[in-house]
């Protein structure tokens, strides 16, 4: 029997290639994976500070679902908008230092639905050629005139912004930059926007909670500027799930009149906000975070002479370089009892397959070293 044009590869010629993306059935206790059989130590989750298991934050969200139930009924305009929902919006904007915030459902929605609400085909969009995908796409679809600047190019940037006039312009970049570990430099970007008259859009979903003054994130000396937006996760160190957006009153009064991926989403379950309310409380302590900049030190102490793209955050990328070579390096990883997942082109550029090692304050100490001399065991 003939294939149907509709589900052959001709509309999805990547089944062809040996670059298929696979779901990683797994689960997760504390910093351990369970994947195949295998109980690995976790050095690729987002669970930056370890409170996705933390048990003030599990108590939170359980007291909710007995009490509420757990799904939220409906889209935030329509019956879904629960009183802690706005509890966590003003907390936060009120610990970042911002007038206002708007909670959603998820970072990739925050940046299409963001970038579609400011932007029409008169607007020219200034990004970051390592930007998140969801960046990546939230220009695209928005209409707006796009103009890409080379990885944290200052002049290139400077130099399209002189070139390109236009009365609605938006700058768009990363904190940290989830596959290399750096980092944006927040102060010459929002000198750039105010030189220019335009925007400046962060997304900081790997800094707040980790990084900058009080851990507020790399925002956290200028988020009262109104030229600044900032987009954050709770996926990341807050363990949990779901978006949020800060900017004045009157900007994100603007994004609830328009903002198409809010309006017509299923708000998040109250039993969220209940639990990321706990883990807000506990990244106030700052306590957690310096255990995991002390373990991020004991890593780069360790694995000194190793092909790693070094930085100051949780995100320590080893670079390999062919897809088969970090293919094979990760398979022998799990074989030794730890979980690094390889990261290949596209989600990385031709040519730089990696290792993308994360750092959690889980880990332990004994953890961090039987990793490094791994590591350094097989990169020889």
């Amino acid at each position: 029997m003939p294939s149907s044009p509709h589900l052959s590869r001709h509309w999805f010629p990547e089944l062809a290639s040996a670059r298929q993306r696979h779901f990683l059935a797994s689960t997760q206790q504390g910093v351990f994976i369970d994947v195949k059989g295998k109980h690995l130590i976790n050095f690729s989750s987002n669970d930056y500070l370890g409170l996705r298991t933390h048990p003030q934050v599990k108590a939170a969200a359980i007291e909710s679902i007995e009490a509420l139930g757990f799904g939220s009924g409906g889209s935030r305009l329509v019956c879904g908008d629960h009183p802690q929902m706005h509890q966590l919006e003003a907390e936060l904007a009120t610990w970042k230092g911002y007038e206002s915030c708007l909670m959603l459902g998820s970072g990739v929605l925050a940046n299409l639905g963001l970038m579609q609400a400011m932007s029409d085909r008169h607007t020219h969009v200034f990004s970051d050629k390592l930007n998140h995908a969801s960046l990546v796409d939230g220009v695209r679809l928005s209409g707006a005139k796009s103009h890409r600047f080379n990885h944290l190019d200052m002049v290139m940037l400077a130099e399209q912004l002189e070139k390109n006039p236009a009365q609605k312009r938006i700058i768009v970049s990363d904190g940290v930059f989830s596959m290399d570990g750096d980092c944006a430099d927040v102060e010459r970007l929002l000198a750039l926007a105010e030189q220019h008259q335009a925007l400046l859009m962060i997304d900081d979903a790997h800094g707040t909670g980790c990084l900058g003054e009080h851990y507020k994130g790399l925002t956290a000396n200028f988020s009262g500027h109104g030229s600044l937006l900032e987009v954050g996760t709770f996926g990341k160190a807050f363990g949990g799930y779901g978006a949020f957006i800060l900017g004045t009153h009157e900007f994100i009064e603007g994004l609830r009149q328009r903002m198409r991926t809010m309006i017509y989403s299923t708000a998040l379950p109250a039993a969220i906000p209940a639990a990321m309310l706990a883990s807000l409380a506990l990244i106030q302590t700052g306590r957690l975070q310096q255990t995991l900049h002390k373990n991020i030190q004991t890593f780069l102490q360790h694995s000194q002479g190793l092909p790693l793209i070094a930085s100051q955050t949780a995100i320590q990328p080893l670079l390999i370089g062919s897809d088969s070579e970090a293919l094979s390096m990760a398979h022998k990883l799990r074989e030794e009892g730890f979980f690094v997942p390889a990261i290949r082109p596209p989600t990385v550029r031709e040519g730089t397959a990696r290792l993308r090692i994360t750092l959690s304050a889980a880990h332990r100490d004994d953890d961090i070293k039987q990793l490094a001399t791994v590591l350094k065991r097989l990169c020889r």
